[in-house]
């Protein structure tokens, strides 16, 4: 995978902000619904944000685990067989729409910053991540937006940013992405790119719950390590808490989930016709600019 779409990845699991276009490069940036493919803006009524402290509600799905189910779990349960459970439980799932909310803290200045909203996933191999942002109008009322949406139609990813007013596009057939990221809609190995280990001491999730704490096996910039917070009721992932090689994190926490409500596919479609005004990056975009630095570091 090459550094320019593991910088994207790196806003979609890390960030949340937006690094700009190579012509012009800027430091990064971060309830109606964007409807696919023109992004108009809709209304939506959303649930309370989760108070910090407060249980989050989670993705929950039913799924028989055998020999992982009920009180055995806490007696016999292994880090890889955890493993192989959360995947059997995202291979098995076919959609499913929830809401998150991202907090981010800085290691260098304790810096916490939150964003929120909504993901949609469907099989085979789309997703859709839409980030929101809330500005007062008139009054006490606030008019939500989308600011920013990672759109993937399982062969190309969008990035797109309405504030800078571009968009990222990305051939997913020479880019492929990172496994911590597709095992969502049940792709890839998630033993194959990490090591696992029960996790006792991080803090993270409740006393009832089991955690992963997941170690790349190739080192990485982007993930030291990659903590998951696993319901072990059925074993469907609640939280995801990633510490980059910097000691930056980005917790994200699920909730409101739907998993009964179908999900179209216009969602997870772009047309460039609907942002006739935004620039669009392209792999071509990302060659030249990188072989004009190379020409010039000759």
């Amino acid at each position: 995978m090459s550094l320019f779409v593991a910088s994207y990845l790196a806003f979609l699991i890390q960030t949340g902000t937006m690094p700009a276009a190579p012509a012009a490069p800027t430091k990064p940036v971060a309830k109606p619904i964007v409807a696919a493919p023109s992004i108009v803006i809709e209304t939506e009524t959303r649930a309370p944000m989760p108070t910090p402290g407060a249980p989050s509600q989670s993705l929950g799905f039913d799924l028989a685990t055998g020999d992982l189910a009920g009180s055995r779990v806490a007696a016999t349960v292994t880090a890889i067989e955890v493993v192989d459970a959360v995947q059997k439980f995202y291979a098995d799932i076919q959609q499913v729409t929830a809401k998150f909310r991202q907090e981010i803290t800085n290691a260098t200045f304790g810096k916490k910053t939150t964003n929120d909203g909504k993901v949609w996933i469907k099989k085979p191999g789309m997703m859709r991540w839409d980030y929101y942002s809330k500005k007062k109008t008139t009054g006490k009322k606030k008019k939500t937006t989308v600011i920013k949406s990672f759109i993937s139609n399982g062969s190309y990813l969008y990035v797109v940013e309405h504030e800078n007013k571009q968009v990222i596009e990305k051939n997913l057939e020479n880019n492929l992405l990172p496994v911590a990221v597709t095992f969502l809609y049940g792709k890839g190995d998630l033993k194959a790119d990490f090591d696992a280990a029960l996790d006792t001491k991080s803090g993270y999730g409740a006393k009832e719950d089991l955690v992963l704490k997941l170690t790349p096996k190739v080192q990485s910039a982007q993930y030291k390590n990659l903590y998951l917070v696993i319901d072990k009721t059925d074993f469907h992932v609640k939280q995801s808490v990633i510490v980059d090689g910097a000691g930056n994190i980005n917790n994200f926490r699920f909730y409101e989930p739907d998993f009964e409500k179908a999900v179209a596919e216009k969602w997870f479609k772009f047309s460039k016709k609907s942002v006739p005004n935004y620039r669009i990056v392209t792999d071509d975009d990302d060659k030249k600019s990188k072989d004009s630095k190379d020409s010039k570091s000759e």
